[in-house]
């Protein structure tokens, strides 16, 4: 069977397969593009699912905000150049737009089904990792960042007794710095009260092991040493919890006493409700 340049050419434009691929599916299928079409799909898929035992340690993070709501996705894939591809740039504010409209919660079938389909015409292993959607209340103010080329995004959520407030270019300034803030520092909690007891147990095992093996320490009293190992939490503590770490635009000022200025300037009382961080591979 005779197959033309334009019928292959349409084909490709339609799958990204290759010129050959395209001919061959088109010749076993009789000349039937949409058979040829959903043989070619079903050669991708296999093929993909051969590959989905490779990592994915690249991608980006993608933020979409809409009324009330943001979300940050997660899409990864095994190299850098395919995380620049505009197709794989167009997946992530596709998977975005449809949670945000959605309400998704959470990576799900239709989701995946998108990442499948770019996968299979890229050829890459992908994958949709995370899926958050912040919801905010009338009082509360959202605003998002995105380091670099996706690498990190962070959305960082503000309340007052006065949101209009929100609407000042300085106390937007303000939050938009909080979120640069985060993408810089990786806070792990907001406040010390959020931090799993699990997992202060956790680190004072670890500054218990470490005071043992420091000779210097050899031979003094309990007190002196529950003393030290207070002494150490507490300063872990501050450097994970995002009110408490040092302002990345005023090192004098903690982020709890920065926002108190920034409240008080505005005239209104303004707090920190939260945030999420992304991170690929994180």
């Amino acid at each position: 069977m005779a197959i033309s340049a334009a019928d292959v050419k349409a084909l490709r434009e339609k799958t990204g397969a290759g010129p050959m691929e395209c001919k061959n599916a088109l010749v076993e299928s009789g000349g039937d593009a949409a058979a040829a079409e959903k043989l070619l799909k079903e050669k991708g898929l296999a093929a993909a699912a051969k590959r989905t035992g490779r990592a994915t340690n690249e991608g980006r993070i993608t933020i979409k905000q809409g009324d009330g709501k943001v979300v940050l996705v997660e899409t990864t894939t095994e190299t850098d150049f395919v995380a620049r591809n505009p197709e794989f740039i167009a997946l992530g504010d596709a998977i975005a737009g449809i949670a945000l409209e959605k309400g998704h919660e959470e990576p799900n079938d239709e989701l995946h089904a998108l990442v499948k389909d770019l996968a299979t015409k890229i050829r890459e292993n992908m994958a949709l990792r995370r899926v958050k959607l912040v919801k905010t209340g009338a009082n509360q103010y959202a605003d998002s960042y995105i380091h670099g080329d996706g690498a990190i995004g962070v959305v960082v959520v503000a309340s007052s007794d006065k949101p209009e407030v929100f609407l000042k270019g300085e106390l937007k300034g303000f939050i938009h710095d909080i979120a640069l803030h985060i993408a810089a520092f990786s806070p792990e909690a907001l406040a010390k009260e959020d931090v799993r007891a699990e997992f202060i147990a956790e680190q004072e095992g670890i500054f218990r092991k470490q005071m043992e093996m420091d000779e210097k320490l050899a031979g003094k009293p309990a007190s002196v040493l529950d003393g030290i190992l207070g002494g150490k939490v507490k300063k872990w503590l501050a450097e994970i919890c995002l009110l408490d770490q040092k302002f990345v635009k005023n090192d004098k000022l903690t982020v709890a006493a920065a926002l108190a200025e920034a409240g008080k300037a505005a005239g209104a009382g303004v707090k920190l409700d939260g945030f999420v961080c992304f991170r690929v591979g994180g």
